[in-house]
């Protein structure tokens, strides 16, 4: 049913995420009833921000003319009252990526914080171990940490993995199910980050929803199992079939 709100609304999601997933994220969007739209440019940002229902901020392929461009796009946004969600990739990669993820949230402007327990633990200081992109390794409470994060940045916080935890900072919800072969495809991570910008913008209760998209989205990643060629299309056909379920 929440995939389903969003081929309802048809929601306009500006996606300023990186070089590797753009095509995946502007399908994955097409495939649930949403319309993507891409734009870095600093001379346009603010003018696609204003024509969209939602906006996505992907750190993935990080360079300082897009981090300028980000921060216009997220003013605008803010403005402009529509969803901005915040995927901090790789944020313990790198100083300037987590630098940068600090700053995109210090404002408290952003309404989701979309990450894996690295990028988390990163961003809050906690004793981890990255793993360039990857969620690396550690053994601090990811639980009290994204809670801690919710209230801190006053957004929402999804934590993807194995189990993943919504919070708002007091409610948590745990989401189980999936199947690991989704970890082997690059970009469902960053497409989910998409699709819940889209949900946000057709959505009434956030909470409840996003539960729900999270729940779909394991379903579809267990439903998708195939050999690793044909994977990916036929999550995205999972994900069709369950926006058109009511």
């Amino acid at each position: 049913m929440s995939l389903n709100l969003i081929r309802t609304r048809r929601p306009l999601v500006h996606c300023m995420t990186n070089t590797v997933v753009m095509n995946f994220t502007a399908n994955g969007l097409l495939s649930v009833g949403a319309s993507p739209i891409m734009a870095d440019a600093i001379e346009e940002v603010a003018d696609i921000v204003q024509i969209s229902d939602a906006l996505l901020i992907n750190i993935g392929s990080l360079n300082a003319r897009t981090v300028a461009s980000m921060k216009l796009a997220i003013e605008t946004a803010k403005e402009k009252n529509i969803t901005i969600v915040f995927d901090p990739v790789g944020a313990g990669a790198s100083a300037f990526r987590l630098e940068t993820a600090r700053q995109m949230l210090s404002n408290k402007q952003i309404t989701l914080l979309r990450c894996n327990a690295g990028e988390l633990a990163a961003i809050v200081g906690a004793n981890w171990q990255a793993n360039g992109v990857d969620c690396g390794a550690g053994d601090a409470n990811i639980e009290q940490l994204a809670k801690e994060a919710a209230l801190r940045f006053s957004c929402l916080v999804i934590v993807t993995g194995k189990h993943d935890i919504l919070t708002d900072g007091v409610n948590v919800k745990w989401i189980d199910g999936g199947h690991e072969k989704i970890t082997q495809i690059t970009g469902t991570g960053c497409l989910l980050s998409a699709i819940s910008a889209a949900l946000l913008a057709s959505s009434q209760e956030p909470l409840r929803d996003l539960e729900a998209l999270l729940l779909d989205y394991k379903h579809a990643a267990k439903q998708a199992f195939a050999p690793i060629g044909t994977y990916q299309v036929q999550f995205l056909n999972e994900l069709e079939r369950l926006s058109e379920v009511k």
